[in-house]
């Protein structure tokens, strides 16, 4: 008797167990939040060091926005738009998200916009940054707005950087130049096509002929006969970019090998952190566009990543997206206590009244590291506001592995040097 006694008292007890358990999974709270980014393919070093900033800022306030728990969708575009679209497809039928953040090219933005629009996701700080994806939005306005403020502006407002320095170089008799004579380059894309674009107008507007004009696949890692053929018309400069690690520094490292003296402007060459172990000397008065790690606090960040996950993360890819996660945070934060809840709905009306408006900022008094202020108006959109005392970027001249500020004169850490 006393056995079924015991029997039953036990099975009450695991019955009310179960009945606790299945009210706490029932009352769990969960924001599924995706990140998109280039995990696998050319660009993978660049989507390594996404995942390690939105890691890093997410465990920063334990993987929780007030009472939800945030959970993380990985949506891996491999640089390629139609695969892009069907994995975004797939987080937001499949995952649930309830909102994106990041992505690296333009050509992936552009087609994953209707992805977003279609699924009324809001999705926010996206590094596509061609005209092809704002001219999209303002397409129309009501259906893209789902596509929150970028990460990075359109290529016009930051690439005339090289030829003002290129130029102001020449005006003080650094670089000598035999002609003015410009060849530009870059990767066959939206993003490659709109920075050589860019170069090319600001180039020809201050009086320097264009060579030739070049565009090749991301996965071209061969660029001899190219580089040949730029050393035997006498080109002084090679403009131009790829976000693809091994063909940007396969093309440094090949100038070098056939001779070439012109000076190089390579976009995005230290997007990766360890770009030197790619390119050696090669990389030497090649000129770039990266932010600095100018703060006590952003290269403690660095360490920390380094120590963390064994990389030296790059200011651009790493720096830029662990901050635009983090103001992705505080814009969350900024929903849930306006709208009582964090879902889709709350972030999207929260993106539009606060963000796009300008009333939500992100900067240095919020723990920015890169930018001294990430804001966004209606007249910007979906461009953020770009000038030195919010975005941008200054031109380093890379020397041994390591680049000092060349332009503009009043952040200048080093004179322009001409490859000798």
């Amino acid at each position: 008797m006393r056995k079924r006694r015991f029997a039953w008292m036990m099975a009450i007890a695991m019955v009310g167990i179960f009945l606790i358990a299945g009210s706490s999974t029932a009352t769990a709270k969960v924001f599924k939040l995706g990140v998109l980014g280039p995990f696998t393919g050319p660009s993978a070093k660049t989507g390594a060091e996404f995942k390690g900033s939105v890691k890093m800022a997410l465990e920063k306030i334990g993987n929780k926005i007030g009472d939800y728990d945030i959970q993380l969708v990985w949506i891996d575009s491999q640089s390629d738009p139609a695969k892009a679209t069907s994995a975004y497809s797939e987080a937001a039928e499949r995952d649930g998200i309830q909102a994106a953040i990041l992505g690296w090219h333009s050509s992936v933005a552009i087609a994953v916009m209707d992805v977003a629009a279609q699924y009324k996701v809001p999705h926010f700080f996206g590094f596509g940054a061609s005209e092809v994806v704002n001219e999209k939005w303002h397409s129309d306005n009501k259906k893209y707005n789902y596509w929150g403020g970028k990460g990075w502006p359109v290529p016009g407002k930051l690439m005339k950087g090289y030829v003002e320095c290129i130029n102001n170089a020449v005006a003080k008799g650094l670089f000598k130049p035999e002609k003015k004579l410009v060849a530009i380059y870059g990767e066959d894309s939206d993003w490659g096509r709109s920075a050589g674009g860019a170069l090319k107008k600001k180039f020809e507007e201050t009086g320097w002929k264009i060579a030739s004009e070049d565009y090749f696949p991301l996965t071209q890692t061969d660029f001899y006969p190219l580089l040949s053929k730029y050393k035997k018309a006498g080109v002084a400069v090679l403009a131009g970019t790829s976000t693809s690690p091994p063909s940007i520094t396969a093309f440094v490292k090949q100038a070098a090998e056939v001779g070439l003296k012109a000076i190089i402007v390579a976009d995005g060459l230290g997007w990766i952190g360890d770009w030197y172990k790619m390119t050696g000397p090669g990389s030497n008065y090649v000129l770039d566009m990266i932010p600095q790690l100018t703060t006590p606090e952003s290269r403690k960040w660095a360490e920390d990543v380094k120590a963390k996950f064994g990389y030296t993360p790059s200011p651009s890819s790493g720096g830029l997206s662990y901050d635009g996660t983090n103001m992705f945070i505080k814009m969350a934060k900024a929903a849930l206590k306006k709208y009582g809840k964090l879902d889709k709905e709350s972030i999207y009306k929260t993106m539009i009244e606060e963000v796009n408006t300008g009333k939500l900022t992100y900067g240095a008094a919020d723990g920015a590291l890169i930018m001294k202020e990430y804001k966004y108006t209606a007249d910007t959109m979906p461009d953020m506001v770009v000038d030195r005392d919010h975005y941008y970027f200054p031109v380093i001249q890379y020397m041994n592995g390591k680049g000092a500020i060349v332009y503009p004169e009043a952040w200048k850490q080093r004179d322009f040097q001409q490859k000798k």
